[in-house]
């Protein structure tokens, strides 16, 4: 009884906290409530304890009957979504522009979110993964529409909620099919029966569907094209924490979901989603980048970026199954990308809020000879976007070298074509991106930037721009990242 509450006990823990922000949030007068992401932040750090504990034991935990696992996968990926929420809240403190943050709904929202990403890194069961799917996504909608007086975030919000909720339709229906096909919904068990239908050719087509509908479900989530025409409007008006937090986190709960399923519930069906997937990755990764090019919204500029970024994490789920090296290169390149991009990503957005409490602008030409106003906001921005072009020795080299990596192991002709197709991307992902340096270093400074005095972000925005910023230089010059990617063993039970 105790391992299996020591299992859950992360979760349990941000549930408990997030029921204390409800509470102390109805009682508190209003010029109390800026204690209330403090309590968060409290809740976010100790549940990070037990995650320690588990993995210094050394064992994985099975509970619920299989249907929730917590091995060095999961552990990976919840200290990651730990470390970004509580990164989400510091760069939402005393946000000006963007309201009323105090609120205990914020971050009650905020914390339920988390707690889904937690329970997907864990799911090995499908009714599992939709509950952990729903508890991540559902407060979303209500975060993407929070300006309440603004009309683009209450789009923003309502775009998100119809397309999210026609998402979650699709894939419960998909998960029907394998259920009613295979007669049980855990991974496991899932996977050795859909890989005896397939061998049967009248049943074949029906569990085709069931996948490829599960998948479209997840493609919407990670903003894959075609399924991504929900997340330009949504990042841009939603509050840019808030925006930070669908690009990075959200987005790695949706990643996570789709490699246990790919790794663990249809890994004896690789050649079924396979080419879904390669498609999915070169398409993505192609129209992000290419109508990134004509962006003049920084907001939307990192919305299509996230977009073909979201191409780079799927191109080494295409070649899972083909052989045992790559499929263990391709889970060790996934969790170096979704951890360095969170990040860099993360860092990106936090310096475009700092900017834009001064500017009152989201537009790239507001950036114009930043330099000359706020060199530590240039220099920190220059680093971030430097390291999302994969520039030696950031962070994001790493990343993208181990997703070259695992397409060349896998050592099929197709692995070779994606492979060209992520350099090609590369290099017009650097075209945007150096645009903004330039922009920043050596143009006159912009009106907006003249027309205003410069100021100190906040502390905890500074602190968590500059905690990110030598994140990100480490990644590149350290193998912290690719030890966790080594050590993040995925189990099937």
């Amino acid at each position: 009884m105790f391992t299996e509450w020591h299992g859950i006990l992360p979760e349990v823990i941000v549930v408990a906290t997030l029921m204390v922000v409800l509470v102390v949030d109805l009682v508190l007068p209003n010029h109390a409530k800026w204690t209330l992401p403090g309590i968060a932040a409290v809740g976010l750090g100790l549940a990070a304890i037990p995650l320690v504990t588990m993995w210094v034991s050394g064992h994985e935990r099975v509970l619920f009957g299989g249907s929730y696992v917590v091995d060095n996968f999961a552990l990976v990926l919840k200290g990651l979504f730990l470390v970004t929420g509580y990164v989400v809240l510091f760069l939402s403190f005393n946000t000006i522009e963007e309201g009323p943050y105090y609120r205990g709904e914020f971050y009650f929202l905020l914390l339920s979110a988390i707690t889904g990403m937690m329970l997907m890194a864990s799911a090995r069961d499908l009714i599992v993964v939709f509950i952990a799917f729903e508890a991540l996504s559902a407060p979303g909608y209500l975060l993407a529409a929070w300006k309440k007086n603004d009309l683009r975030s209450n789009e923003s919000g309502l775009k998100y909620f119809i397309l999210g909720v026609v998402a979650t339709a699709i894939m419960l229906y998909g998960m029907s099919f394998l259920y009613g096909m295979a007669g049980t919904t855990r991974f496991t068990e899932l996977a050795h029966r859909l890989g005896e239908i397939a061998t049967s050719s009248d049943q074949f087509p029906i569990m085709a569907m069931g996948v490829i509908l599960v998948l479209i479900g997840f493609a919407f989530k990670v903003s894959a094209v075609p399924f991504h025409f929900w997340a330009p409007d949504a990042y841009e008006g939603a509050p840019i924490p808030v925006t930070a937090f669908f690009s990075t986190a959200v987005k790695a709960g949706g990643f996570v979901g789709l490699i246990v399923l790919v790794y663990v519930g249809l890994a004896e069906n690789h050649d079924l989603w396979q080419p879904m997937m390669w498609v999915l990755a070169a398409v993505t990764m192609t129209v992000g980048n290419v109508i990134a090019l004509r962006q003049t919204n920084m907001v939307r500029l990192l919305a299509y970026s996230s977009i073909a970024q979201s191409g780079f994490i799927l191109a080494p789920l295409a070649v899972v199954g083909n052989s045992p090296e790559s499929t263990v290169a391709a889970l060790q390149s996934a969790v170096v990308y979704l951890g360095i991009y969170t990040f860099m990503n993360l860092g990106a957005f936090g310096v475009v809020i700092a900017v834009s409490r001064r500017t009152r602008s989201g537009q790239i030409a507001s950036y114009n000879g930043l330099w000359r106003s706020a060199p530590t906001l240039a220099v920190m921005l220059a680093v971030f976007l430097a390291s999302l072009t994969g520039i030696p020795p950031l962070g994001g080299w790493l990343a993208k070298f181990s997703v070259f990596r695992a397409l060349v192991v896998d050592g099929q002709p197709s692995s070779y074509v994606l492979a060209a197709i992520a350099v090609v991307n590369s290099v017009i992902a650097a075209y945007y991106y150096l645009d903004v340096v330039r922009r920043m270093f050596f143009e006159d400074e912009s009106p907006e930037l003249a027309a205003t005095e410069a100021e100190q972000p906040p502390a905890p925005l500074a602190l968590a721009l500059a905690g990110l910023t030598v994140i990100i230089v480490l990644a590149g010059i350290t193998p912290l990242f690719t030890w966790f990617g080594e050590n993040a063993h995925l189990v099937a039970l």
